[in-house]
């Protein structure tokens, strides 16, 4: 009689953003301030077993980054997570089952250029997890004079590719932006970057 429980998270959600597979929450109502949260995942096809996520045992915040510890990016997962303070520990709280494939959202790529006398030499850097950089992630470049709504489109190239744009005919400010692409049964492509400019074959 009397005994104080906690209600468990609410609002398990897992969600993809800048190339991670995430899940969230919110704390259960009445939480009290020192609550702590684990999380375990489990697999479609291994539908019977939770698997531990070490980095999100006792953790005060209310999210986990799950993208490294999925094997299958293909195969659907769930995620549960639970609350604790002062000893007690909360009921478990399903999200739904969701898999990376299809739902990841991409961040845009970092352009890095090199101007040489007649060309543009450039490079897309991904901010990327370790764990899924040999998926097929690509990019798409835009390049147009600047306060010109004419652009000229780059069309796909694999991440580690570089590209070469001859500037002889090139006068003047122009400027570069790129977005990620995914090519899945869906393509998917991201915001596109913030334009970087640079003068060209200009005198002086």
């Amino acid at each position: 009689p009397g005994r104080v429980h906690i209600l468990p998270p609410q609002n398990v959600t897992l969600m993809s953003k800048d190339f991670e597979m995430i899940v969230t929450w919110t704390p259960g109502e009445g939480s009290p301030p020192d609550v702590t949260y684990t999380v375990r995942y489990q697999s479609e096809d291994h539908s019977d077993r939770w698997k531990k996520v070490p980095h999100c045992r006792n953790i005060p915040r209310t999210s986990c980054i799950l993208t490294c510890v999925i094997r299958n990016y293909y195969s659907r997962v769930q995620a549960r997570v639970k609350a604790a303070s002062g000893g007690l520990q909360s009921e478990w709280a399903m999200s739904q089952f969701k898999d990376y494939y299809s739902e990841v959202k991409l961040a845009p790529p970092t352009l890095i250029l090199s101007v040489k006398n007649n060309s543009i030499h450039v490079n897309a850097s991904f901010p990327l997890p370790t764990c899924v950089e040999h998926l097929l992630w690509k990019y798409e470049l835009n390049l147009w004079k600047a306060g010109s709504e004419d652009k000229k489109k780059y069309e796909e190239k694999f991440r580690r590719d570089s590209m070469v744009i001859n500037t002889t005919a090139l006068r003047g400010n122009y400027c570069l932006s790129a977005r990620s692409l995914y090519v899945s049964t869906r393509p998917k492509h991201s915001e596109f970057s913030q334009p970087v400019c640079v003068l060209l074959n200009h005198n002086g």
